[in-house]
């Protein structure tokens, strides 16, 4: 009887559902066309460069080098993948870059975390000095050398940890953060203040829990700033070529590629390798993009699912 009474419920239910879906008019029917049409032509606008790129990298190097590769490849291989391996520590860049980008993102987020969780804290101390500290370093900047000079005195030249320690503290996902936490019921933690929990229990089990979107938010951001950086690891990694990230020892690659295409058309004498090398300079350029976006991308659709929710709620207020 329970089960025919279940049956008959959701029946009912269902019903129920029916009577409530409105039929699409005319102009329902119109405005979605004209949505997705509209929103359809905006993706393809967007996915096509980097299907342009990639098509070109593994295409024939001198149909590509001739702009013949239009929709389709020709004389497919993955030859320009597989040449830089050539590239000199090109496997410790890698390493170091990933390394990078994974330490770097977990230590930013669980600091931006934290800080962010005291900040909205009403008895800590001198509160509003140090949120108003923190907002104050993203306006000013004391400049490239002061910056060097503190890296210098700090010991954090040809050292792994001038990728890390600088970029732990990020004011801007400190303030997502907080703003985020202000936006959670304080009963939560109330409740778990009455049956006595500190500080970091509550933010252990409570807060850090209910963060995820806003976390995956700022993972993100973390982790384009660690993967994409150069700058740091040319000024500061100068000594320690071991130390040197993918984008930096990319950068150099094409670098050392257009320049010997330069000398090329100035008559300069280059050997065998070298012309090959440069007679690749377009390939050698998409095949650096495609390797610096993939990983990436990659990344993305695992966190995208968090990172409206996150980047909406926590930019509402300040």
């Amino acid at each position: 009887m329970k089960i025919e009474e279940m049956k008959s419920d959701e029946e009912k239910m269902t019903r129920k559902i029916k009577k409530r879906r409105k039929k699409l008019t005319t102009g329902d029917i119109i405005f979605n066309i004209i949505n997705y049409t509209f929103f359809g032509v905006f993706t393809f606008i967007c996915f096509l460069p980097f299907y342009y790129i990639f098509i070109n990298t593994v295409s024939s190097n001198e149909l590509a080098n001739a702009g013949l590769i239009t929709l389709l490849p020709k004389g497919f291989h993955l030859g320009n993948y597989f040449a830089l391996r050539k590239v000199s520590n090109f496997l410790d860049a890698v390493v170091v870059t990933v390394s990078r980008t994974v330490i770097g993102t977990i230590l930013m987020v669980i600091a931006s975390a934290f800080c962010g969780y005291l900040v909205t804290k009403k008895d800590m101390w001198g509160r509003r000095f140090w949120y108003r500290f923190l907002i104050i370093t993203m306006y000013f900047n004391a400049g490239l050398i002061p910056w060097y000079l503190n890296m210098s005195m700090l010991g954090l030249t040809n050292n792994f940890m001038g990728y890390i320690i600088p970029a732990i503290v990020a004011p801007y996902n400190i303030i997502l953060v907080k703003t985020y936490i202000e936006s959670i019921p304080l009963e939560l933690e109330e409740s778990a203040s009455i049956d006595g929990a500190g500080y970091l229990i509550r933010f252990y089990k409570i807060i850090f829990p209910l963060c995820k979107p806003i976390l995956a938010t700022i993972a993100i951001f973390g982790a384009l700033g660690h993967w994409n950086s150069f700058i740091d690891a040319m000024i500061l990694m100068g000594n320690k070529p071991e130390l040197q990230t993918l984008q930096y020892v990319l950068y150099v690659y094409l670098n050392k590629a257009n320049n010997l295409a330069a000398a090329m058309k100035q008559g300069g004498v280059v050997s065998s390798d070298m012309i090959a090398d440069a007679l690749s300079g377009r390939t050698i350029k998409f095949t650096v993009a495609m390797v610096s976006i993939i990983p990436i991308l990659l990344v993305y659709p695992f966190l995208s699912r968090y990172f409206q929710k996150g980047i909406m709620i926590g930019a509402v207020k300040g």
